[in-house]
């Protein structure tokens, strides 16, 4: 595991399974025969070596007769699938209550499908297992639900030009997400802002950024580049970011003109 909290869950999750297994007189290749998993899945849970999906765990409980003790424990299991870096970010972003993102390279992560992001995913190299990409698709969908809390925080997007109009995943999937990205502008969940290209001035060639305003007055940047994820709280390095975004927002095109570029490029995809 790539970090201690995650570990603990995982132990935790494997003591109780091993508690209820041998209260209830089975081996591990019978539990496993009797849930669909091998005897070595049933060993590598208990070790903490593996993580269970919700389904292992579902039948775990129906099989031992935990009457829903097992089951209880999917959401912190699920939690523990993803990286620390994602989980830690959620939960910036969940106590948030002001969001900002510059996008240059690729739809934000916050405003992916689920296809468009397994697409970006499967093209990283060196390649990512199948386990990993469903893992990292997960805890991206998850972070969505910044969008639901109450009260919702202020959240702004401003994607460049090219994130529009670049087929990752083909024009199907670039079709769908660019259908995604109006329904969320046109519903008022964000507003988001489109970078044309044709702009001279542009104070995002820093490449792409984060805020985050907490309420508690506190106001962080996140940066990422390649596999190098980086937060800062420095309030000189915070101040830069902020008068950046602020900039690119300006330069961009409003809320309302970004939607109507959109759907141009969306009826030049058809």
């Amino acid at each position: 595991m790539e970090d201690e909290e995650a570990a603990a869950v995982l132990r935790a999750v494997g003591r109780q399974i091993k508690m209820w297994r041998e209260a209830a007189g089975m081996k591990q290749s019978e539990l496993g025969a009797a849930i669909g998993y091998s005897e070595e899945m049933v060993s590598a849970v208990e070790r903490a070596r593996r993580i269970p999906k919700p389904d292992f765990l579902d039948k775990t409980d129906e099989v031992l007769g935990a009457d829903g003790k097992i089951s209880a424990m999917t959401e912190d299991v699920e939690r523990a699938r993803y990286p620390k870096k994602v989980r830690d970010l959620a939960k910036l972003e969940d106590e948030a209550v002001e969001l900002g993102a510059y996008a240059s390279h690729h739809i934000h992560g916050l405003l992916q499908t689920q296809e468009y992001a397994r697409e970006l995913y499967v093209m990283r190299r060196p390649p990512y297992t199948d386990d990993e990409i469903e893992r990292l698709v997960a805890a991206r969908m998850a972070r969505k639900s910044v969008f639901e809390r109450m009260p919702r925080p202020h959240i702004t997007f401003v994607q460049e030009e090219v994130t529009l109009r670049r087929p990752i995943g083909g024009k199907m999937v670039l079709r769908r997400q660019l259908e995604h990205l109006l329904k969320m502008g046109e519903s008022r969940t964000a507003d988001i802002q489109v970078m044309p290209t044709d702009r001279e001035d542009h104070a995002g060639m820093g490449g792409s950024l984060q805020l985050l305003k907490m309420g508690d007055g506190r106001a962080l940047g996140h940066l990422e580049v390649q596999f190098l994820s980086r937060l800062t709280s420095e309030p000189r390095e915070v101040q830069v970011l902020e008068t950046n975004y602020g900039m690119i927002r300006a330069q961009a095109l409003t809320p309302r003109d970004s939607l109507a570029f959109i759907e141009k490029v969306l009826g030049e995809e058809t």
